[in-house]
């Protein structure tokens, strides 16, 4: 048995102190994963004794760990003379005659058969990297398409003299790792042809929320170094894990990145100059770059990993473009979310001023301070703690310098690049992908970097104040009533989901129409039709990832809906069907071809009127083939559906026909239908419209208007505007006390408990069943309603659902 050399069939995740992390793990892939259908490309691995002969025949050993022994790594121009020094030596030292006798053999063994053309990856993998409780990602080198016995020899040298990169060495003072304790593994590995395909990172769970129930995947044209290394804005997708092991359609979102270059081949011999930079096609930048059953094939493979390792990973893949076949190519644990505790942390932006510039949000939290334009990794000395690093992308260079930001921004990127991996890491925000940061924030000004605000990142102008907030989830008392929240965007709802709550009360279809399409229904159904060819064409570019216009606003409903609930599966999420105004959906794309000119949009063609408009049937019937999707397909039926603004009983009676008629069967598949109650007409002959509805959910601002005469959107009145008039709490009174009767659900989600505490505690009197709050006050109403209810002696859970 050589103790030089072991064949990635030989290993497993025992050999860690033998091979390294990344090859002990290829191992454990190629030996135990490939019989349940994950490919891994085969390959060979150089030990650590073989590593530590490589040094230490001739004293360079010694001479290392001495000249290593004082060095002070926050000086970065010490550490980069010593880092020179030393991978200089480590480069120049021969391999002793029987290993490279050994790695000449297993390399004619690995390329039998593969032709001439047969390239391979040489990677690093120290003993101590990517261990559940430190990711090293990115410390060492890893060189790609390297062809020919010499080449491969050369990057193995190159591969151990990066263990004495700057990062390297720092990252390891950083976190307590005895140099001499850290060996090196070289991993000669096949390639997959993603530089003709595809390729990226996946997750086992949500790199920013710590949701477990969806695997994360990016994606971009060609070799994944380019997504790893923050060069591309990659597409992103969520697959939702139970869908998928039940064989239903299971991918929750997709998102189109930009993806303006991919990294491909050369053919340069050279170690380090066989792969380049090439832009993509704006044809191609505009469509995804996986099919939905390539990303569903993906997300499977995704599983298998994660119950054999038995905890969250960190996977890169590629797909390959020659056989079609997608590859697995190396796998960790992932390090961040995994050791998150059980609480909940909160920033929240306090003010907000002008936004200089936005890019993807990473980290959920807020960091303000001067902004530091770097380069290059030789401007490191400018940067002081505190500062804001503005970068074009962080190589791993920059690691030491990135401990002390107070944030960080760039221009490219993606949330699996390094930048976003080390920023997660280390507990400070991101915004990167911005395009254009370097640019547009001028060095030394102060700013504050947002990333709590969703998947947006904002970088404002000025040191802002903002809040930070801790809840421990676990010691939340129970009440006699149901704490929902409303959830208006998807790209929150993982995150929004930690924070202790009974389900969704409300979930506004029309945020999702206005944040993910952006153009009118209507537009969408009829582009053919549409004059302005520029128009036609801004569409048709909107579009293009999807195979028809219709498709995608069906598509982009059913993924912002399924986003939320699953979320927060397997409890109740009462989406409401799209509540726009004629002024607000004029604001959509082509909006202006479509709609009237009201003098009240406020009271005037909205909700049930829309729905059964001739006009805006068409309309209505995607939004109910989404809705049928998200229940049916994918199995998501813990979503209830909501009826906005209904006039009448008879009006209620038409829609749940309507809805019918596109496969919404109330009490079919345990589908039930609710409607707002924010009407006085709808609380003075509340049984009416119970006829047709399997309960109420209150909405306080429009019942307030409307029963006190005054539009909510003018300024001018704005003063007599107040939820808790005793006659708005005699409409909320004959509406709970209805269903109540009935035992029908009736709960409320409007703006007023959430504003006003009283109001909170007057519905608690009144055995609401739930109230939905926003998220920022959950919490808060949470406590306050608990000492209520122990003050008063009420039960926990004394009102029923309904």
């Amino acid at each position: 048995m050589s103790t030089n050399i072991k064949h990635f069939s030989e290993l497993g995740m025992g050999d860690v102190e033998v091979v390294g992390g990344k090859n002990a793990s290829l191992g454990e892939l190629v030996s135990n994963l490939t019989d349940l259908g994950v490919s891994v490309p085969d390959g060979f691995a150089t030990t650590a004794e073989a590593y530590r002969r490589f040094l230490g025949e001739t004293g360079l050993a010694d001479r290392i760990n001495a000249r290593l022994a004082d060095l002070d790594t926050d000086d970065t121009i010490e550490l980069a003379a010593a880092g020179r020094e030393i991978r200089d030596l480590v480069i120049a030292q021969p391999f002793p005659a029987d290993l490279e006798e050994e790695i000449r053999a297993a390399y004619e063994e690995l390329a039998e058969g593969s032709g001439a053309e047969a390239s391979f990856a040489v990677r690093s993998s120290a003993t101590a990297e990517d261990l559940p409780d430190a990711s090293f990602a990115g410390q060492q080198e890893t060189f790609l398409n390297v062809r020919g016995i010499d080449a491969v020899l050369q990057a193995i040298r190159e591969v151990f003299a990066s263990l004495y990169n700057d990062r390297a060495i720092a990252y390891r003072v950083h976190h307590s790792f005895e140099h001499a304790a850290v060996a090196l593994s070289a991993g000669v590995q096949k390639m997959v042809r993603s530089d003709i395909g595809a390729s990226g990172v996946m997750f086992t769970m949500d790199t920013e929320s710590g949701f477990d129930g969806a695997v994360f995947i990016t994606s971009a044209y060609g070799l994944g170094e380019g997504v790893v290394q923050g060069a591309v804005n990659p597409d992103e997708f969520y697959v939702r894990k139970e869908s998928l092991k039940a064989g239903r359609p299971a991918i929750l979102r997709r998102t189109v990145g930009e993806k303006a270059t991919k990294m491909t081949y050369t053919d340069d011999a050279t170690v380090g100059r066989t792969t380049a930079f090439v832009p993509v096609d704006e044809a191609e930048q505009r469509v995804l770059s996986l099919r939905d059953e390539q990303v569903e094939e993906l997300a499977r493979h995704a599983l298998v990993i994660e119950e054999h390792y038995g905890r969250p990973m960190d996977i890169e893949w590629g797909l390959d473009g020659a056989d079609g076949k997608v590859y697995v190519l190396q796998a960790r644990p992932e390090t961040v979310q995994s050791r998150a505790t059980g609480s909940v942390e909160k920033f929240r932006m306090a003010e907000r001023g002008e936004v200089l510039i936005e890019g993807r949000a990473i980290g959920q939290r807020i960091g303000a301070g001067t902004v530091r334009v770097l380069r290059s990794i030789d401007e490191m000395h400018d940067f002081a703690p505190g500062d804001v690093l503005v970068a074009d992308m962080t190589d791993p260079d920059w690691e030491p310098i990135m401990k002390r930001a107070a944030a960080i921004v760039t221009n490219r990127g993606g949330r699996t690049c390094h930048a976003a991996i080390i920023a997660r890491e280390l507990g400070i925000p991101a915004v990167v992908g911005t395009g254009t940061a370097t640019k547009d924030l001028a060095d030394g000004r102060e700013v504050t970097v947002s990333a709590a605000e969703g998947d947006t990142g904002y970088v404002y102008d000025g040191l802002l104040d903002f809040t930070r907030t801790s809840t421990d989830v676990d010691e939340m008392p129970e009440l006699p009533v149901k704490i929902m929240m409303n959830v208006g965007a998807p790209e929150q709802a993982f995150g929004l989901s930690r924070i202790p709550n009974e389900g969704v009360g409300l979930a506004r279809l029309e945020f999702i129409i206005n944040r993910q399409i952006g153009i009118h229904p209507r537009a969408l159904l009829e582009l053919d039709t549409l004059e302005d060819a520029a128009l036609r064409e801004r569409i048709e570019h909107m579009t293009a990832a999807y195979e028809s216009p219709r498709e995608y606003f069906v598509s982009r409903v059913t993924e912002g809906v399924a986003t939320i609930a699953a979320a927060f599966h397997p409890k109740p999420v009462i989406v409401r069907m799209s509540d726009f105004k004629s002024n607000e959906y004029a604001n959509l794309v082509a909006g202006p071809l479509f709609e009237p000119e009201e003098e009240n949009p406020m009271i005037g063609y909205r909700g049930a009127a829309r729905y059964v408009s001739p006009d805006f049937a068409e309309c209505f019937a995607m939004e109910c083939e989404a809705m049928k999707r998200v229940r049916d397909d994918m199995g998501l039926t813990n979503v209830k559906l909501m009826i906005p603004f209904v006039r009448t009983p008879e009006q209620g009676a038409k829609v749940i026909e309507l809805m019918a008629s596109h496969g919404l069967v109330r009490g079919e598949n345990g589908l039930e239908i609710v409607m707002m109650c924010e009407l006085p007409s709808n609380a003075a002959i509340p049984e009416a419209f119970l006829e047709h509805f399997d309960g109420f959910s209150i909405g306080s601002n429009d019942m307030t208007q409307l029963t006190l005469g005054l539009d909510r959107d003018s300024s001018l009145v704005a003063e007599d505007f107040d939820e808790r008039d005793p006659a708005v709490l005699f409409m909320l009174e004959r509406a709970i006390e209805a269903c109540r009767a009935q035992g029908k659900y009736v709960g409320i989600c409007g703006q007023g408990p959430s504003d006003h505490p009283d109001l909170a505690a007057w519905l608690l009197d009144k055995q609401i069943a739930s109230m939905s709050l926003n998220p920022d006050t959950v919490v808060e109403t949470w406590l306050a309603l608990a000492k209520q209810s122990a003050a008063s002696g009420a039960a926990p859970g004394a009102v029923a659902e309904g």
